[in-house]
């Protein structure tokens, strides 16, 4: 039978020894740091050149269907393309102001 009370005591007095305590300033290793910043910067240009593509394929799909006399609801998908834009560009001053 297991002793559940032998198991805790255990767990509770020698596991807490190993796990790794940091230092109380709160600051990233600088390694680690240049490769979140590097990442999110990589993150930003993507997302940055994925609405300056929506926008000129949304712009271009319009052309054609004026063209061509038809009428589609092009103005509400540029109204999300838009809308991402705007999420990605405001997403670091937002995130600043909240971890700030």
């Amino acid at each position: 039978m297991l002793n559940l009370l032998g198991l805790y005591t255990y767990v509770a007095t020698r596991l807490p020894a190993g796990v790794p305590q940091p230092d109380k300033g709160g600051k990233a290793p600088p390694e680690l740091e240049k490769a979140v910043v590097l990442g999110l910067s990589l993150i930003g240009w993507a997302g940055t050149a994925a609405g300056v593509c929506g926008v000129l394929v949304t712009g271009t799909m319009m052309a054609v269907s004026h063209k061509r006399g038809e009428s589609s609801e092009h103005m509400s998908r540029l109204g999300m393309v838009l809308g991402g834009c705007i999420l990605v560009a405001t997403a670091g001053p937002i995130i600043r102001f909240v971890f700030a």
